[in-house]
């Protein structure tokens, strides 16, 4: 079988191309690099500094609906963090920034801080229990 060798981008729709790269830029810290507009769509793609790629796709003939993640598709994405004490710098970052947000949900699997882009589109800050068990 071909093998794949890792994920090239993930691609988001949304209802503002300029306000999620804004949100992605000021909260994350993504960075533009290539913008391509046809004449239904506007697109750019950020890169962040640990190597993911979000594409923001604007459809001029779209609904104008905030994201559900009840409907079929995608869920959520979750963005890793090193350690539990990241975890902390997290919370602390996105309540300085007023950004809505849940407190820090331990489990099993690892922990996490979820909160939402301008589109509702559910994003996660994620610790796995395997990096956090250093941690007290």
């Amino acid at each position: 079988m071909p093998r794949v060798t890792g994920l090239a981008h993930i691609t988001l729709s949304v209802r503002d191309r300029d306000a999620s790269i804004e949100f992605y830029r000021s909260v994350l810290g993504f960075k533009e690099y290539k913008t391509r507009d046809g004449k239904q769509w506007l697109l750019t793609e950020c890169r962040h500094p640990c190597g993911v790629v979000l594409g923001f796709i604007q459809h001029k003939d779209q609904f104008k609906a905030t994201f559900d993640h009840r409907r079929t598709g995608m869920d959520h994405v979750a963005f890793q963090v090193g350690s539990l004490g990241e975890l902390d710098y997290w919370e602390d970052r996105l309540t300085e920034l007023d950004i809505d947000h849940s407190p820090i949900v331990h489990s099993d699997n690892g922990s996490m801080i979820q909160f939402s882009d301008p589109d509702g589109i559910q994003l996660e800050l994620f610790c796995p229990a395997e990096l956090g068990s250093d941690v007290a």
